[in-house]
Formats: C-alpha cells, structure tokens, sequence
C-alpha cells in the first residue's frame, strides 16, 4: 500500500521540499502547491492534505522568517499588529463558513487573486522601502490581518498570498521585508490552527513532521534566492503563483458547483 512505502515518504519529502523552497522564495505558506501535492500524489484527502500541509508551514516560516530577520527585512510591530487582525479573522473566517453562499464568495477571491497578480506585474516593489508608523496604518495592518485571517477560514488559503501582495502595493513596503512579515504572521496563526486540527483529530502526525522537515530545510534557501532575485523578476514569479492560486480555486469552484446542483429527476423525459 502506497501510505506504508518507500514512495509515500519520499513523496512527503519531495513535496515539503518544494513547499519550503516557495514558502522562504515568495513569503507564502506553500499550501497553494502542497495541499493538491499531498492529494494527488500521497492519496490524502483535501482535509488531512491541508491539516498536514500546516503542520509543516509552522517550522518552515519560522526559520524563513528567522532568516528574513537576520538580514534586517522583518518588521516586527507591522507583524504583530497583522497578526493580532488574522488571529480574529480566522474565528470570523470559520463562523461565516457556516452561514454564507459560497459561491459568488469563490469567484470574488478569485478575481481578487487575479486583480492582485495584475498589479503585482505593474507594481516593482522598491527595495529598503519601510513605512512610518501611524494610527491609520496601523488599523490599516489590523484591516489586512482581518482580511487574511478571513479568506483563510473562507477559502483555506493562506494568508501569505493576501499579505505579501497587499504590504507591497498598498503600503508600499519593500518586497523583503513585505515576505518577511508575513513569514512572521504565519507562525502563531499556523500554531492555532494546528492545535485545533490535532484537537479535530485531522493531523497525520508523522506525515507531518516528515513534511515539516523537509520544508524547514529548503525554507533558508529559498530565502536566499529571494535575496538574489531583482524585484521585478520577484514581482513577475509571484503573479504566476498567485495566478496558479486562482486556477486551482477555480477548478474547485468548478466541481463544487457541479456537485451541488440536483440530480434530474428519473421520472421526467
């Protein structure tokens, strides 16, 4: 059986390696692609996929975000107070899961990820960019941590493909320290959502860790390729990345409506 060979865990391997190379490369959890890697590859269905692929975002942004610091491209207070809003906007995320359509949600994060990736293209992030600190950018910051935390429980996808883009174009951050931050930001809101899966009974443990692992260690590289990379070149890499994000959300999309709609009825010609 696949789940108790050899290939199965080189499979986690392979996955946590390319999950960790975007994650410290971008500033991104890496679930856009290990999530449908673990599905299709490793045979996990869409919710230990994702339970396990944040399980190993937890360790991989924590030494991106490490690696980030020590070259000076994190900003401390922005990723407090960005944290502080997606902490409450995961809560928010998950209540209106339960009580909105979906829908037209689906399709407006989509064209959201695509109006994102546009401006990504015509936007070249200054590098040693840093904002000064005021009241309205700090609600500006809760705002986009709301925002984050939302889309997160909304849609599963994770906040660095919002923060990253969002710290850049709106606040006009350097892209360094734009991906830095929100390393920063993924460490105690993957540490929450973690503890709720293990508490849910979702999280392979084992596949996690070896994941985990494997993206924690490609995590440092990947943060020294985004050092190297000229921010335009940058800018253009993470448009595609996020418009692989709207393809995959699309087809989800896709088949959900697919799903949904009745059966016709065997007795009508």
């Amino acid at each position: 059986m696949l789940r108790h060979g050899a290939r199965y865990w080189i499979i986690l391997v392979a996955v946590g390696l390319i999950g960790g190379l975007l994650s410290g490369t971008f500033g991104v959890g890496g679930g856009i692609i290990m999530v449908p890697l673990l599905v299709g590859l490793a045979g996990m269905d869409q919710r230990r996929a994702a339970a396990t692929t944040l399980v190993a975002i937890v360790p991989a942004a924590t030494v991106g975000a490490i690696t980030y610091l020590a070259h000076g491209e994190t900003d401390l207070v922005a990723g407090g107070f960005v944290a502080f809003g997606a902490i409450f906007g995961a809560v928010l995320g998950s209540w209106l899961l339960r009580r909105l359509p979906l829908v037209w949600l689906r399709w407006m994060f989509i064209a959201l990820l695509v109006g994102v990736a546009v401006r990504m293209l015509l936007v070249v992030p200054v590098r040693g960019e840093q904002l000064e600190l005021t009241w309205f950018v700090i609600v500006g910051y809760i705002v986009l941590g709301l925002i984050m935390g939302i889309a997160s429980g909304l849609f599963g996808i994770g906040g660095g493909v919002i923060a990253v883009p969002a710290l850049i174009a709106v606040f006009g951050i350097s892209d360094l320290i734009a991906k830095g931050t929100s390393l920063l930001v993924m460490i105690p809101t993957g540490i929450v959502g973690t503890v709720a899966n293990v508490r849910g009974k979702l999280v392979d443990v084992r596949a996690g860790l070896v994941v985990g692992a494997a993206a924690t260690a490609a995590s440092a590289p990947g943060v020294a390729l985004a050092l190297i990379l000229p921010p335009q070149l940058s800018s253009i890499l993470f448009a595609a990345l996020l418009m692989l994000a709207a393809v995959q959300l699309s087809i989800k999309a896709i088949r959900a409506q697919r799903t949904s709609k009745p059966a016709p009825d065997s007795t009508t010609e």
